[in-house]
């Protein structure tokens, strides 16, 4: 039987929360990860548990809306400085990496007292490659 657009949609979309369930399973210090699409809206995300919030839901939109509109921008500079493998922003309190994959970025947050955030990263960007 064929699969209407919508049950398709909804296969995907699942298919995107185990693979944030797997990515927040990489460590304990992984706070939340989240799949956003080009326009910045959330497809996906799972947060830590035991873990609450940082930003309400308005900042959270602003966030994602910003990201999306920067990594949208740079696709003009691919063909001279090629992909961008993954992004890091450190802020006093967390690290947030966003890490393309295909027209969507995976938005991951760490601890600041992540013990090996780039082996973190290393692990994450498995995960996200094996799809």
């Amino acid at each position: 039987m064929t699969k209407t657009p919508s049950q398709l949609w909804n296969d995907t979309i699942a298919e995107y929360k185990k693979q944030c369930g797997r990515i927040i399973d990489v460590s304990k210090s992984v706070r939340y990860v989240g799949i956003i699409n080009s326009y910045g809206r959330t497809l996906a995300g799972v947060i830590q548990s035991g873990r609450t919030p940082m930003l309400r839901r308005e900042q959270v939109t602003n966030e994602f809306f910003v990201i999306s509109t920067l990594l949208s921008l740079r696709k003009n500079s691919v063909d001279q400085i090629g992909n961008l493998e993954h992004g890091i922003l450190y802020h006093k309190k967390v690290i947030i990496v966003v890490i393309p994959k295909d027209e969507n970025v995976f938005y991951v947050s760490l601890s600041r007292r992540a013990k090996d955030p780039d082996r973190i990263i290393s692990q994450i960007k498995k995960i996200i490659q094996s799809r």
